[in-house]
């Protein structure tokens, strides 16, 4: 299902993939226009407050308070940790590989049958689902 503002987990804002995603979660939900099936706390929004070491209503109440995505990015690293460029790196691969030969590839397989989508082999990620589910894959 499309959702208005909502962008791709694969999106990158200051070079962390789906921060920029988280952002327009906390954003939509504050609106009243985040669907209340998606995830908020935990799973991919969890991983990122684990490598930020902030917990999430602490960036929520950054994402509430700063319009600009890089700016309130900023405020994280300021609040939590500013990872390096190779800890980046490391976290981008393993986020946008995950439910591929891992622990969660039963759970995508399963997701996509839930979809209409167990026919779609291009669709092998937790990144990949969302984007098929919400009409851009």
């Amino acid at each position: 299902m499309h959702i208005e503002g909502l962008r791709s987990p694969y999106d990158q804002v200051g070079g962390l993939v789906f921060f920029g995603r988280m952002l327009d979660k906390i954003r939509l939900h504050a609106a009243g226009r985040l669907p209340s099936d998606y995830n908020r706390r935990g799973g991919m929004d969890a991983r990122i407050c684990t490598f930020l070491q902030l917990d999430y209503d602490r960036i929520v109440a950054v994402a509430l308070s700063e319009p600009d995505d890089l700016r309130a990015l900023e405020q994280c690293f300021e609040q939590g940790r500013r990872p390096s460029a190779e800890e980046s790196l490391i976290f981008n691969a393993f986020m946008t590989k995950r439910g591929w030969r891992d622990e969660q590839s039963d759970d995508i397989r399963q997701r996509k049958i839930n979809l209409g989508l167990g026919h779609r082999d291009d669709l092998q990620t937790c990144f990949d689902i969302h984007d098929a589910d919400e009409g851009r894959k």
